[in-house]
């Protein structure tokens, strides 16, 4: 299966809902950070985990974002709950690194993941692996050592949720976009619960 190609570049994000354009913009400045920390000479990944491909894949993490997005189906909260996963394992993995090489199978990893977590209703694995432009088997094999890598701890407190969602909320300020609603309001009852601690912020950036 083929990560993707240049004319996915293009793909209209007009419908895309808003965090994952800033989630985008946030993971693609930490990739370009990191690729440049390895220096020119590196033309090989580092070895040791399932999540880093042996080329870079010729999507940008825009325009896969949006491929997810499309076809996926997914609420928008997952990508915020996708995102905190992604965190949880970066924590745990010291070595595990965001760049080219690994940007874009800890995305489809970690949002599987958020969606059968999250969503009532979701599509399989052989239909995430399409979407993301890799194999059943790898998709199954990177969806364990995911698990693994984050001790199964898959549970989102509110409070973590809004945490979380005003650190992409100071990414959107920083982007200079309007400082509108990152989730559409019926993501609302997609989040994890509410509680009085974490109710005010998680609204606000909901903008409800």
């Amino acid at each position: 299966a083929s990560m993707g190609s240049a004319e996915e570049e293009d793909l209209p994000a007009t419908d895309m809902p808003r965090v994952v354009g800033v989630l985008s913009a946030l993971l693609e400045r930490v990739t370009e950070r990191n690729d440049a920390a390895t220096g020119p000479g590196a033309l090989e990944p580092a070895s040791g985990s399932a999540f880093r491909a042996m080329t870079k894949p010729g999507i940008s993490v825009r325009a896969y974002m949006a491929r997810i997005a499309r076809f996926a189906g997914c609420s928008p909260a997952c990508f915020v709950v996708g995102y905190i996963y992604l965190d949880r394992l970066l924590r745990r993995r010291r070595a595990l690194a965001v760049d080219s090489y690994s940007v874009h199978r800890l995305l489809i990893t970690t949002v599987l993941s958020a969606v059968k977590f999250m969503d009532d209703i979701c599509y399989n694995n052989a239909y995430f692996a399409k979407v993301g432009g890799i194999s059943l088997p790898e998709m199954n094999y990177l969806e364990v050592d995911f698990l693994f890598g984050v001790g199964f701890d898959l549970n989102v407190s509110p409070e973590t949720f809004g945490h979380y969602c005003a650190i992409l909320q100071s990414e959107m300020l920083c982007l200079e976009l309007e400082p509108e609603s990152l989730l559409p309001p019926t993501a609302v009852a997609a989040a994890p619960g509410s509680c009085c601690s974490a109710e005010q912020s998680t609204r606000s950036f909901l903008g409800v």
